[in-house]
């Protein structure tokens, strides 16, 4: 789908001017490439602030609620035998 950088703006084929221009601003539009799951890379997406992907973690309260689960599932099983 075509999108404007300067007007943010997805436009349709059939919007656009007839030499592939944005109708609004007048810049040429650049087709992007749909995302499937061949093209997409989700350690680059979910890379830190600096851009390594190294860097990417799991936030505090996901840590947080893992714990809480695993001690509610042990007190589960204490439970069965008392």
């Amino acid at each position: 789908m075509p999108w404007c950088e300067e007007c943010a703006k997805y436009w349709t084929p059939s919007a656009m001017n007839e030499d592939g221009t944005c109708p609004a601003c007048g810049r040429s539009v650049q087709a992007q490439q749909p995302i499937t799951a061949k093209n997409i890379d989700l350690r680059k997406l979910a890379a830190g602030a600096d851009g390594n992907p190294d860097d990417a973690k799991a936030p505090w309260h996901f840590k947080l609620l893992m714990v809480m689960l695993a001690v509610y599932l042990g007190w589960r099983v204490v439970q069965l035998f008392v």
